[in-house]
């Protein structure tokens, strides 16, 4: 990418656990402690729209309500304009990648990762599970995962002078 990234877009399966809780990590560390806040867009959509309209699984905003974080997002599904809109479409895992990649137009200049690409302590190819079904812990592992990736992912957009 020539150009230092001005939009991400949080990508996981349906929308209520994992990418929202990334957008609103994100969104806060941005909006608290980070020089490009206000010119950095941020949103989150699922590779399936079942959920479509649905607020964050209730796990999800406990776990952001323990670290005072706020969020009025409703679930989404990933259109093939968000490929144009986003310069970032970050997955959380292999599938949710897998499927950004099938469904992105020609022509499109967004780049696809996974979001723990940017936490430098992550192995290579590592991800954010999928915390749904599971006890509230893995909701809170999936919080401490994204903070750690929105670390490396806000250099991005603040790069040191």
């Amino acid at each position: 990418m020539a150009h230092a990234p001005r939009s991400v877009l949080f990508v996981c399966l349906g929308n209520i656990c994992r990418s929202p809780m990334a957008e609103a990590v994100f969104r806060h560390a941005l909006d608290t402690s980070s020089p490009a806040a206000g010119r950095v867009r941020c949103d989150s959509a699922g590779t399936a729209g079942h959920h479509a309209g649905e607020a964050p699984h209730r796990s999800t905003l406990a776990v952001l309500r323990e670290y005072g974080i706020a969020t009025s997002h409703r679930a989404r599904q990933v259109t093939r304009d968000d490929f144009h809109a986003f310069d970032l479409l970050l997955a959380m895992d292999q599938s949710n990648l897998a499927d950004l990649r099938a469904i992105a137009p020609a022509g499109s200049s967004a780049k696809l990762a996974l979001l723990r690409s940017f936490d430098p302590s992550a192995p290579a190819g590592a991800e954010v599970p999928d915390p749904w079904g599971y006890p509230m812990d893995s909701f809170r592992e999936v919080y401490t995962l994204c903070t750690a990736a929105t670390a490396g992912l806000l250099r991005t957009f603040d790069p040191p002078r």
